[in-house]
């Protein structure tokens, strides 16, 4: 009996995802929209790093950090979706345990990362609005250096804790993860052991990383409408209120659906949404930072402009030289 239980617990090679169901036609369509996504995301968010490296304007501690900001959204969305995408073409939705823990580790890592790197974005903000006179003492270059160096490395410890006690445990059993990537509280139910321990390492970990910084963004942000009230301008106070209001809504809604998945009590509804709100977090959040944060910017649409007149140059002059 012994030698079955431990058979079971060490034949476990691979897993299934689930994903989104396996109905051909849904497939497709799901195909195109999340490849729409992806392109997009990518797109809009490489844009911004090279914007923000190639134009002397945007060294500032505001784009610094919206560079910070895409690169990692840039890693995050191909962590998840260029096999999401491959499952979908070639209906192959299985994906081994190594495979698996390292998704779960690069998805968790990031996103830990983002809800920090988010905070310091919105600190940022609040000095430059609310605090303008000591903006450029309080904002220096080392400062931000650290406040994004800070955030990188706190979400690398806290995912590597969570990783090497998953690693001491044991699957055994079904290998079905009703999810669309390696969602951890999906991992911990194939267990054979008893996941008490992870599951509050988890939630502590999830409560650090969501809860201090959501309410650091937040009061952040009530602080800056505060100030943008008190604007005799009309217009530059509805400009500046859209501007900030946009903002608050991306970051509450990816706050929101991270304590949603994470912190709540797990019941059935819940259960039941779980790769809703996480499609939130993980794919549309990604695909929206970048308009709302960078690409509405004067100063980045300016950097762009140049980039592409310079472009458009340097294929007139080659012309030029094959035509002679």
């Amino acid at each position: 009996m012994a030698d079955t239980e431990q058979g079971n617990q060490t034949s476990l090679t691979e897993f299934i995802l689930l994903g989104f169901g396996t109905v051909p036609k849904l497939q497709i369509l799901l195909f195109l929209l999340f490849l729409v996504i992806y392109i997009v995301t990518m797109a809009g968010n490489i844009l911004i790093v090279v914007l923000v490296v190639a134009d002397q304007h945007l060294h500032t501690p505001m784009y610094f950090f919206l560079g910070n900001l895409s690169c990692l959204e840039t890693c995050y969305t191909s962590t998840i979706l260029p096999r999401m995408l491959a499952s979908f073409l070639t209906g192959n939705r299985t994906i081994s345990i190594g495979g698996c823990i390292t998704q779960f580790y690069f998805v968790g890592f990031l996103a830990a990362t983002e809800c920090y790197l988010l905070a310091a974005m919105s600190y940022d903000r609040y000095l430059a609005i609310c605090k303008p006179l000591h903006y450029a003492t309080l904002m220096s270059g080392s400062f931000c250096l650290q406040l994004a160096v800070g955030s990188w490395i706190n979400g690398f410890l806290a995912i590597i804790i969570i990783v090497s006690l998953m690693l001491q445990l044991t699957f055994c059993g079904a290998n079905e993860i009703d999810h669309f990537f390696c969602e951890s509280t999906q991992i911990i139910n194939l267990y054979c052991n008893d996941i008490y321990q992870v599951e509050l390492v988890i939630t502590i970990v999830a409560a650090l990383f969501t809860l201090p910084p959501f309410a650091l963004t937040g009061t952040s942000y009530i602080c800056i409408i505060s100030t943008i009230l008190q604007i005799p301008s009309t217009t530059g106070r509805q400009k500046a209120f859209s501007t900030c209001s946009s903002h608050l809504i991306v970051v509450t809604i990816f706050y929101g659906t991270l304590i949603i998945v994470y912190l709540l009590p797990k019941t059935n509804t819940l259960r039941d949404l779980n790769k809703v709100f996480s499609v939130f977090y993980t794919i549309l959040t990604p695909m929206a930072n970048p308009f709302i944060y960078s690409l509405r910017n004067k100063e980045v649409k300016e950097a762009l402009r140049k980039i592409v007149s310079k472009c458009v140059d340097f294929i007139r002059i080659q012309k030029c030289y094959c035509i002679f």
